[in-house]
């Protein structure tokens, strides 16, 4: 009985989307799906003060959002692993903008909840990393895949760099109402770009891998049930200890993202100094995403990880040890932007690596569910202890402690660890 090579268990499983093509149009899906959701906390204190809004109810929308994105992020994927990336994106950009011009419209929290939370939420799942992020785990080659999808992160931070500025601008200049009109017009170009995705055609369960025939034994792609390959991925114990270090990066930077404009605004620091600060999250994080997706191709990914939650810990802490001041700010969100996305290239590739990638779509939106449960946490129970407190000083400890907790889980994964009983994925 012949056995697959490491090549041949990770090679692509579809006929081959030009990967210049690939990488323009999931780079701006990403860039304008992520770019308009990290803008969010600038709307915090305009749409709170007009509408006589506290800060936790604002925050319970965005926590919804983010855990609607995470539960609704394995169906989607499943959906993109039958049938293709191009319909999902289509779906999620008619959502975007209705959930965009719903949050611009409601005047009151259960309809702000409805269109903030779950229409933008639903949108974000069917246009962020699980559904791009399958489409290259499809057509490209495992010597290429972290690098590919580092670019893909890169392209969700020039996103936030582009239009953290704009948004501001939309803000001061039309208005928070009409700004929130205008991205909802740009949220529907994810539509043209999800077109140019179109020949994304997933492989049938019977059909060979790209590299020749379908070899003999067990099936080194995995099961073609996509519950037998929830099953085979839960069993993990690699599988498993990424998912739970996923759910602090969500924590840390849903609090980030959506509160640390308010966070500066309380320490008496000009709007700019957060507007510049998130911009530079962006700008930094283009480079951080980019150099580990490009570091995952040579060293050890876990380990990798490992470093980046520990660095994020060793930020916050010094940047809490004294009242933050404009130059504080830019050298904190210039780190923390390199640190930023930086986990995401890593964490999918790892996936891959272990599980093949038929499922690639789903099994990284199980992980990604985690990430966004710790979005909940971060966004909810900010808004929450400040409502209490006064202050955002216990969320920056639990998010340090966090941080630490994270470094440790993603030191024993073993991205070449096949799931037992199963031939080989891992690439060499």
């Amino acid at each position: 009985m012949s056995h697959p090579t490491p090549a041949q268990a990770d090679a692509p499983l579809s006929p081959i989307l030009p990967l210049w093509q690939l990488l323009v149009c999931g780079a701006m899906v990403v860039t304008l799906s992520m770019g308009i959701r990290h803008g969010f906390g600038l709307w915090l204190q305009p749409i709170c003060m007009e509408r006589g809004w506290s800060r936790e109810s604002y925050s319970f929308a965005l926590a919804i959002q983010n855990l609607v994105w995470g539960l609704a992020g394995p169906l989607v994927g499943w959906w993109a692993d039958r049938k293709g990336a191009t319909a999902p994106l289509w779906l999620g950009a008619l959502l975007y903008a209705a959930g965009l011009w719903g949050m611009a419209s409601s005047a009151n929290l259960t309809l702000f909840t409805l269109s903030t939370g779950i229409l933008i939420g639903c949108a974000q799942a069917c246009s962020t990393y699980a559904v791009v992020y399958g489409v290259i785990g499809r057509h490209v080659s495992a010597q290429q895949r972290s690098w590919a999808m580092g670019i893909t992160a890169a392209a969700g931070s020039f996103g936030q760099f582009l239009m953290i500025p704009l948004s501001s601008s939309l803000i001061a200049g039309i208005g928070w109402q009409p700004a929130l009109w205008v991205l909802a017009l740009t949220a529907l170009l994810i539509l043209p770009l999800g077109w140019g995705l179109r020949a994304d055609r997933p492989a049938p369960a019977h059909a060979a891998p790209a590299t020749g025939a379908l070899p003999s034994g067990p099936d080194p792609h995995g099961p073609t049930s996509a519950l037998a390959a929830l099953r085979e991925a839960l069993s993990h114990p690699s599988y498993q200890l990424l998912t739970a270090g996923y759910f602090v990066c969500g924590f840390q930077l849903a609090f980030i993202g959506v509160h640390l404009p308010s966070y500066l605004k309380d320490h008496a620091l000009p709007g700019h100094v957060a507007t510049t600060g998130l911009a530079l999250i962006g700008l930094f994080n283009i480079f951080g995403t980019y150099g580990i997706g490009w570091l995952g191709q040579r060293w050890s990914k876990p380990y990798l990880l490992s470093g980046i939650y520990a660095l994020r810990a060793v930020a916050m802490l010094c940047f809490i040890a004294a009242p933050p001041t404009a130059l504080s700010v830019g050298i904190f969100a210039a780190t923390m932007g390199v640190l930023w996305l930086s986990t995401v290239p890593p964490t999918n590739a790892i996936v891959a690596q272990m599980l093949g990638v038929r499922h690639l779509s789903m099994l990284g939106a199980v992980v990604f569910l985690s990430h966004q449960l710790g979005s909940f946490c971060g966004v909810w129970l900010a808004g929450h202890l400040y409502d209490l407190t006064g202050s955002y000083q216990v969320v920056w400890w639990i998010a340090i402690a966090l941080g630490v907790t994270a470094a440790v889980l993603n030191l024993p994964v073993r991205e070449h660890q096949p799931p037992k009983g199963r031939l080989g994925t891992a690439s060499a």
